[in-house]
């Protein structure tokens, strides 16, 4: 019978960084290996990415497989599956851990399914029973979670969401072992090839997945310039920008702001929603925040059941004096 041994976290870059949710797999890793008496590994997959061994170093890993080529610059499912799932064979992970990212759900399930071998997606929660490893997910809308065992299926995979689980602290540089790993991609095999990457993102914004405060704008914004409102909340707080789906299908703002089902899932420490009467569909994707201010001019609107700070009126009052008031008082720390 094989041995599965390891926790494997798998890195995910964007503009030439390690995003930050990355670092948060590391801490639920590194509690795993813990209690399986097992080692952490990261997988770092692209151009150039040795120059991140140092920076993991410091977090009390023990092995670095570094996947390094000029082709694999920008991400291409067939080529960072293909070197995934060869990896996963020679080395044997117990749990591979991806981020639930646009990124994460699009490799963990062909990887997986080349493997033949269980996916838990969007987990809350990871956890060890009786040497089980248990996943806790939201069912339902999010109204329910439910804890899944995979019992016969090694390596394990699992996404997990961001701003859920804590990033560890920084040790000494303890020299984890670097295995860097053949790369042999003939890009005339290729079936797909990056000509342009459009940011479609708001200007100057960071991922919604990745804030730790989220500013959104629904249906009762409306109109695109009235988002200007909001961006300049987000701007002053340091956050991020987010929408409804019917402020997005109505082109006030990109798609890739959009929270919701049917959007991105945030968990952000603050979300300020703004003129969003609070769908089911999009408590599905901010419910997990930890702290929900609802402004609208609706007293009856839903969100408002579900919020931890309520105000009823017109955002285009409300949020001015707010980011006036805010921005007075950050100056002064």
């Amino acid at each position: 019978m094989i041995d599965h041994k390891n926790i494997w976290v798998i890195v995910e870059f964007k503009k030439g960084k390690v995003r930050g949710v990355s670092f948060e797999l590391l801490g639920i890793a590194k509690e795993l290996a813990g209690k399986l008496n097992e080692k952490v590994c990261v997988v770092l997959i692209g151009n150039n990415v040795s120059n991140f061994c140092e920076e993991f170093s410091n977090y009390g890993i023990d092995e670095i497989y570094v996947c390094e080529s000029d082709l694999l610059g920008d991400y291409l499912t067939e080529t960072y599956s293909s070197i995934l799932v060869d990896l996963c064979k020679k080395n044997i992970p117990n749990i591979v851990l991806y981020p639930a990212t646009k990124f994460g759900k699009d490799l963990a399930p062909r990887v997986a399914a080349s493997l033949e071998t269980g996916l838990t997606a969007d987990c809350n929660n990871i956890d060890i029973e009786d040497r089980n490893i248990v996943y806790t997910r939201s069912i339902y809308g999010g109204n329910y979670y439910v804890d899944v065992i995979i019992p016969n299926s090694r390596p394990q995979m699992a996404t997990l969401r961001s701003n859920i689980f804590e990033k560890p602290e920084e040790l000494e540089k303890n020299n984890p072992q670097i295995i860097n790993v053949s790369i042999n991609i003939e890009p005339n095999t290729l079936k797909t090839k990056v000509i342009k990457i459009i940011e479609t993102s708001v200007k100057a914004g960071k991922p919604i997945d990745e804030a730790n405060v989220v500013v959104s704008g629904g249906r009762g914004i409306g109109s695109k310039e009235s988002f200007k409102i909001v961006d300049n909340l987000a701007e002053v707080l340091d956050g991020a920008v987010g929408a409804s789906r019917a402020a997005v299908e109505a082109g006030w703002i990109s798609k890739s702001c959009q929270v919701g089902q049917s959007g991105t899932v945030v968990a952000p420490d603050i979300y300020i929603a703004c003129g969003i009467s609070g769908t089911i569909q999009h408590l599905v994707g901010m419910k997990s925040s930890k702290k929900i201010i609802a402004i609208n001019k609706d007293a009856s609107a839903p969100i408002f059941e579900f919020c931890d700070y309520g105000i009823v009126g017109d955002f285009k009052t409300i949020v001015p004096l707010l980011t006036e008031a805010l921005k007075e008082r950050l100056s002064q720390d």
